[in-house]
């Protein structure tokens, strides 16, 4: 697949699948815009994008904050004049439950990056996509769609709502030539556990069917491959990417 010529947008290309976004697309010969609040993690993403192809665009942001999406994006534009494809990773993990009383604190935070700031970058994005006829990937996850423990329930309700974001925008879009999908891993060797807060999930002991947990470049190809041509009749999808992970017993 190449990607030559391409202006490519990632949120939280900082980090974990986002940076492994990246760095594939500057292998195929993209322009890539990274976007995330931590600098020096950025920096290195940049350095390993260089080995394979251009340098990418850093721009530090809380997409969050809807002054610095759009400055994020303002700037993108400036800077090449298009936009072709939109990459909607940026995401964070927080635990709540009802009867510890820590839901709603979650789902706010929850809601703010993993959400709300992917429908916002669309919503900016849209204009410049219909130009190229572009694409928006977004990042979910399984947890959108399947029976989770408690302290997880915020979570996985900001990625069920970025699927049906998805679906709507892939909708409104496509009389434009503009396509939309979603892809959802199970799994991943990431650090957003980590990031988390305590951990009242046990992430010790995640097995698959296939016996395998995901690297953040299995979800990369997955994305690239929607965003190229040998996907142009696919729009409005949530691929799964999961090592059989939805197969198990709840």
């Amino acid at each position: 697949m190449s990607f030559s010529g391409k202006v490519v947008f990632v949120s939280g290309g900082s980090s974990g699948i986002g940076a492994a976004t990246a760095r594939e697309f500057s292998k195929e010969g993209a322009t890539v815009v990274i976007v995330a609040r931590n600098e020096t993690k950025m920096k290195q993403v940049a350095s390993e994008c260089e080995e394979n192809g251009k340098r990418p665009l850093l721009i530090r942001a809380d997409i969050s904050q809807d002054a610095e999406a759009k400055r994020a994006m303002e700037e993108t534009i400036q800077t090449y004049g298009k936009l072709d494809i939109l990459v909607n990773n940026a995401g964070i993990l927080r635990y709540g439950t009802l009867l510890d009383g820590g839901a709603l604190a979650a789902c706010d935070q929850l809601m703010a990056i993993n959400f709300r700031a992917a429908l916002h970058l669309t919503q900016l994005a849209a204009p410049h996509l219909v130009q190229t006829r572009g694409s928006v990937v977004n990042v979910s996850s399984v947890d959108g769609s399947s029976s989770v423990t408690p302290p997880l329930v915020p979570y996985s309700v900001t990625k069920a709502a970025l699927e049906q974001l998805t679906r709507g925008a892939a909708r409104e879009l496509a009389p434009h030539g503009v396509r939309v999908n979603a892809v959802s891993p199970g799994p991943v060797y990431t650090d957003i556990y980590d990031s988390g807060g305590p951990h009242p999930v046990d992430n010790s002991n995640i097995t698959t069917p296939l016996g395998t947990i995901s690297q953040p470049e299995e979800i990369a190809h997955l994305i690239l491959f929607l965003c190229s041509d040998k996907a142009k009749a696919i729009t409005g999808s949530n691929y799964v990417s999961d090592n059989g992970y939805l197969l198990l017993p709840v």
